[in-house]
């Protein structure tokens, strides 16, 4: 789908060196927007820059850890300097060191890790950028986890932290509508041609065990794929989507209903 209304604006994606950041970027790069990314690697970064300016986009990348707010703010402030607004923010980058675990199991440091690692380097990014939100009346998208209305064994901490971005989606959604800023989310599941999806069956541990009997579960035989979600935060960051707000939209190939 063509959105015309990117032409020429910048998006500012946090963890846009792969996975769904990545496949947005590139998505959005063809709707002829500026694009600048950040991730905690560089030579990563600089590698996905390289085939975002051989496709003909205007793409820059800062090193940044979505969990260091001074490293985010930085970042943020130089792609504002360099294009003259930040239209729209992607905060797609918050892998966590801990991974499926019994609650039991989890040491306090596994606790403390799993919140720090899934909610700060998610919000961080936001919270930096909204001033240049506020001047461009932009758009926010935060990926979270559908851990968060669907838990399985071993996912309780994740689907809290996973909550708390739903929560939060509609708090500040609503803080920043005076501003006309929109603030939504995605819930992701298992997701195909992702590298969470190479971690997750590279291994033998209960993060695998519970996955791969989730993949006969899909009703239509699949996983979604890193496309299909790309799709949906593209329409959410759009102004196909100007009346969407404060909303989580799960992308989970009919995996699971309801939830809030």
């Amino acid at each position: 789908m063509e959105y015309p209304e990117f032409r020429g604006k910048t998006v500012f994606i946090s963890g846009g060196s792969a996975g769904v950041g990545y496949r947005m970027a590139e998505m959005l790069a063809g709707q002829g927007c500026n694009i600048a990314l950040t991730g905690r690697t560089a030579e990563k970064g600089e590698q996905a820059v390289a085939r975002l300016q051989a496709a003909g986009a205007d793409a820059v990348f800062y090193t940044a850890d979505g969990g260091d707010y001074d490293a985010c703010k930085s970042a943020i402030d130089r792609a504002e300097k360099r294009f003259g607004a930040i239209d729209a923010l992607l905060s797609a980058g918050a892998e966590g060191r801990v991974g499926p675990r019994i609650f039991a199991d989890m040491s306090p440091e596994d606790l403390q890790n799993s919140f720090n690692d899934r909610i700060f380097p998610r919000i961080y990014p936001v919270h930096a950028a909204i001033p240049a939100l506020r001047r461009s009346k932009g758009a926010v998208v935060m990926i979270t986890t559908d851990a968060a209305r669907h838990v399985t064994t071993g996912e309780s901490v994740i689907g809290a932290t996973g909550a708390a971005i739903m929560l939060m989606t509609k708090g500040i959604a609503r803080e920043l509508s005076r501003d006309q800023v929109r603030v939504n989310a995605i819930a992701m599941t298992l997701t195909s041609d992702t590298p969470s999806w190479d971690r997750i069956f590279s291994r033998d541990d209960l993060g695998t065990k519970v996955f791969s009997k989730a993949l006969d579960r899909f009703p239509s035989g699949r996983a979604p794929n890193v496309d299909e979600v790309a799709q949906v935060a593209l329409f959410l960051a759009s102004d196909a989507a100007s009346q969407v707000t404060g909303q989580t939209i799960s992308v989970n190939g009919g995996l699971s209903f309801g939830g809030w």
